[in-house]
């Protein structure tokens, strides 16, 4: 029989829009249910979908699947915020299974539309893995070492005779027997006690946060629920489209959240993933389970759209405001207050749309697309290989069928639109007069560090010959003349969290936050002159000449490699091989990340 029925998880994303446009077109179902995250996305996709095919009904549904339904439409900061919410989100998490079934929005949606084919392109690692388990661990400490220090002193005041003792509220520790005295100045007063309910509340709210973010057992409920349901309608086919968590490459990634690499939390997005594999895995030789199956595209999706636009972070947006020097002393305040600094608008630029996968800027897209980098696989050819599955044809690219064979390497065809892309940003920026270098986004730090260090250097320089000509020391000042002049890219740089450290080594060109170091715990760090170096690799401008120096070293092995070519053939094309004589910032980052970094792909 005919699948009647597709239900598109994640189906207004941009793999899940031209999922469900290929589906519409190859397989033409009668009902096609678009579920994703915010309404205006859905509304979108399917205004779409209807005016090419009319014939098909589709359904639009928005809101976060994994919660219950009653908390669909509603932020998880604000139920963690909630004494009442985080009791109700345990319960669904680590409580009766039946009564969690009953209440999911997910198994709502796959009941009430009983779906012949469930096509998944939700990025549920992401989703699990993104709540942060070590920050939230941190804070849970730090939260639950002040409450039990403050009992600890109560303890000892409650051993002490001077007069007489009370109850205090109930502990969090069962057994503590702790007691206050009434009214003085001592650990006891009313005060004292005002302050341990607050530090007993902070500590409970942490907690909470840390258990709720525990990937595990979400993603075991997860299996549970949607397996569950598909078996109670009679759904024929899953088809998950998964990820490797880090676009193909390995633990020599270059691009990180932070200045840790491997960076914990994107190890813990591939954990997740491979994770949710093995369950599938196991759901696919359950008995009335449907057939199971997951695509894994193994390089960077893209691309939705290239356009000029306000860039945010994090739902904010973000600002460009004046910078101002600041003498470099025995510590560093990483977020200064914003009022201090003259907000000159938001920050606008040209940057290539990968839909979840975020933005990029030419010189990150020019690095992240790279050869031996983690360069792109189009949406368009995972849903061809989507399509085919659910027909039942052999792609030969199912994981669960061979994990080993199956991961979707970067195609010709991306590679031929890589070039297609960069000149149409780079069509944008002559129009908008605006460069499209880094937004620090990319992570880490560092690669922003190189594209700008890149950028100043072709913008004073233009080829490799001419800085190869220079002594380090005239670079560095020149560059500097340059960033003092130019106060829109210095700007720019600064306002993303990059400072520009100073030929001299002494002083920086700063924003109202710093992104290197990356601390959670403080807003202001010890500095010595072994701090600025650490700092100044990791996530700096660093126009001191012993970095010019080190930028001169690397034109050099690019410049003897390209003399290596003639006459080898296609075998010269290495890693090590730099093509052109003019300096291209993301073809430059992306020879360090290869031959420095040791953050290529191996496959």
């Amino acid at each position: 029989m005919p699948d009647k029925t597709i239900l598109l998880l994640g189906g207004a994303g941009l793999v899940g829009a031209q999922v469900a446009w290929q589906i519409s077109c190859d397989i033409s179902p009668e009902k096609v249910v678009i579920a994703s995250l915010y309404q205006r996305e859905v509304r979108e996709a399917i205004e779409l979908l209807e005016r090419e095919f009319p014939n098909i009904e589709y359904v639009g549904v928005w809101g976060d699947v994994f919660a219950r339904a009653d908390f669909t439409h509603e932020r998880r900061a604000a139920l963690l915020a909630s004494a009442k919410r985080r009791a109700d989100l345990f319960d669904d998490l680590l409580g009766d299974l039946d009564r969690a079934y009953a209440r999911s929005r997910l198994v709502q949606l796959i009941r009430e539309h009983k779906p012949d084919v469930i096509v998944d392109s939700i990025n549920t690692a992401t989703a699990i893995s993104y709540q942060d388990v070590y920050t939230a661990s941190i804070i849970a400490k730090q939260k639950m070492d002040a409450l039990f220090a403050r009992i600890a002193a109560l303890e000892q005041m409650a051993r002490s005779p001077s007069s007489p003792l009370t109850p205090l509220p109930p502990s969090p520790s069962p057994g503590l027997e702790v007691q206050s005295r009434r009214g003085g100045r001592g650990l006891g007063d009313e005060g004292e006690v005002q302050e341990l309910a607050r530090l007993r509340k902070s500590a409970q709210q942490a907690f909470d946060a840390l258990v709720l973010s525990q990937a595990v057992p979400q993603l075991i409920r997860h299996a549970i629920l949607v397996l569950r349901a598909m078996q109670e309608v009679g759904t024929r086919l899953y088809l998950k489209i998964g990820t490797t968590g880090t676009g193909g490459m390995w633990l020599n990634i270059p691009y990180t959240h932070g200045e840790d690499k491997p960076s914990a939390r994107l190890m813990s997005k591939t954990a997740v993933a491979f994770a949710h594999t093995g369950l599938m895995f196991l759901m696919a030789r359950t008995t009335g389970a449907p057939i199971v199956k997951e695509i894994k595209p193994a390089a960077m999706i893209g691309y939705a759209d290239i356009t000029m636009r306000a860039i945010a972070e994090h739902g904010e947006p973000v600002y460009v405001y004046d910078s101002k020097n600041e003498l470099l002393d025995e510590s560093l305040v990483l977020r200064d207050d914003s009022a201090k600094y003259a907000k000159l608008g938001k920050l606008k630029m040209v940057v290539v749309d990968t839909g979840e996968n975020g933005l990029f800027t030419k010189g990150e897209f020019e690095a992240i697309s790279a050869m031996r980098q983690m360069e792109f696989i189009t949406p368009e050819e995972i849903a061809a290989k989507v399509v085919l599955e659910i027909k039942g044809q052999n792609t030969g690219s199912d994981v669960i069928a061979a994990i080993d064979g199956a991961v979707l390497d970067p195609t010709y065809r991306a590679g031929y639109l890589r070039r297609s892309a960069l000149e149409e940003i780079e069509r944008l920026e002559q129009e908008t007069g605006v460069p499209s270098v880094a937004l620090g986004q990319l992570g880490p730090p560092e690669s922003g560090k190189l594209l700008y260090e890149a950028f100043l250097l072709k913008q004073r320089y233009r080829t490799l010959d001419t800085v190869l000509k220079q002594r380090p020391k005239k670079i560095a000042d020149a560059l500097y003349r340059y960033v003092l002049k130019h106060d829109d890219m210095r700007r720019t740089i600064t306002s993303i969290g990059l400072p520009i450290l100073a030929p001299d080594g002494s002083h920086i060109i700063r924003g109202p936050f710093i992104r290197i170091p990356e601390r959670a715990d403080t807003n202001r760090v010890p500095l010595t002159p072994d701090d600025i170096d650490k700092y100044a690799r990791k996530g700096w401008v660093d126009l001191r000449p012993e970095n010019m120096a080190r930028w001169k070293e690397r034109f050099e092995k690019m410049q003897r490699a390209q003399q290596q070519i003639r006459g080898r053939g296609s075998a010269a094309i290495t890693m090590e091989a730099y093509l052109q004589e003019e300096i291209r910032i993301g073809d430059v980052v992306a020879w360090v990340f290869n031959n420095e970094e040791i953050g290529y792909r191996i496959k």
